[in-house]
C-alpha cells in the first residue's frame, strides 16, 4: 500500500522556509529595538486620569449618614469603589434602605472625607426617588463614573419586574458631575 499525497506539492512546508520565516521576524524584531527614542522632555497632553485607590485610604461608605428616608431599617451600602477623584481619596457608593422585601431603589453618592472624621457627601449622583437598583459600578480611566441599574418605564410596571436597563454615567467639567442616561428594554431572562 503506498501513501498518496494530498494536495498540491506547494503546500508542503520544509525546513528552508522555516528558517526563512524566523531570519525575517528576528530581521524585523531587531529593527524595532535599534530605533532610536527622541530627544526632548516629555509632556502630558492631557491632565492624569483619576486613580483607583485601595478601599482603607478611602472614606468608609458604612460610616457616612447618607440621606435615605429608611424609617427605622438600617442602609446597605450595596456597591463601592475608592479612587482619587478632584484630587482627593473619594468613594463611590451606592446605597438602598436594608428592607427584607422588595427591590429597595439606590441612591449614588460621592463621599470624601470629612471634617469630624465622618464621610461627607460631596454630590448625589442618583437619587433615590429615581426608583433605580444599581447593578454594576465602575470608573473608567478618562475619570467617567459609570452606572448600570434597572428601573421601570411607568409607575404601572410591579416593583418586583423592572422592564428598563439603565446606562448611566459622570463626568466632570468644570466644577459640575454632567450625567448622561440611556435606556433599553431589560433582557428577558
Amino acid at each position: 500500500m503506498t501513501e498518496q499525497q494530498v494536495g498540491p506539492p506547494t503546500a508542503r512546508t520544509r525546513v528552508r522556509h522555516w528558517v526563512l520565516v524566523a531570519a525575517a521576524t528576528a530581521a524585523v524584531i531587531a529593527g524595532a529595538l535599534a530605533v532610536v527614542p527622541a530627544r526632548g522632555v516629555p509632556t502630558a497632553t492631557r491632565p492624569a486620569a483619576p486613580s483607583a485607590l485601595p478601599s482603607a485610604a478611602a472614606p468608609d461608605p458604612g460610616r457616612a449618614l447618607l440621606p435615605l428616608d429608611c424609617g427605622p431599617l438600617p442602609t446597605t451600602v450595596a456597591l463601592s469603589f475608592a479612587a482619587v477623584l478632584d484630587g482627593r481619596p473619594t468613594t463611590v457608593a451606592a446605597a438602598h434602605c436594608a428592607a427584607e422585601n422588595g427591590t429597595p431603589p439606590d441612591g449614588v453618592y460621592l463621599l470624601i472625607p470629612g471634617q469630624d472624621g465622618r464621610p461627607q457627601i460631596s454630590a448625589a449622583l442618583v437619587k433615590p426617588e429615581e426608583g433605580l437598583t444599581v447593578t454594576e459600578l465602575r470608573l473608567r480611566s478618562d475619570g467617567t463614573v459609570t452606572a448600570r441599574a434597572r428601573g421601570y418605564s411607568s409607575d404601572e410596571i410591579p416593583r418586583y419586574a423592572p422592564d428598563l436597563t439603565v446606562l448611566l454615567s459622570w463626568h466632570r467639567q468644570g466644577g459640575d458631575w454632567l450625567r448622561s442616561r440611556t435606556t433599553e428594554p431589560a433582557a428577558k431572562t
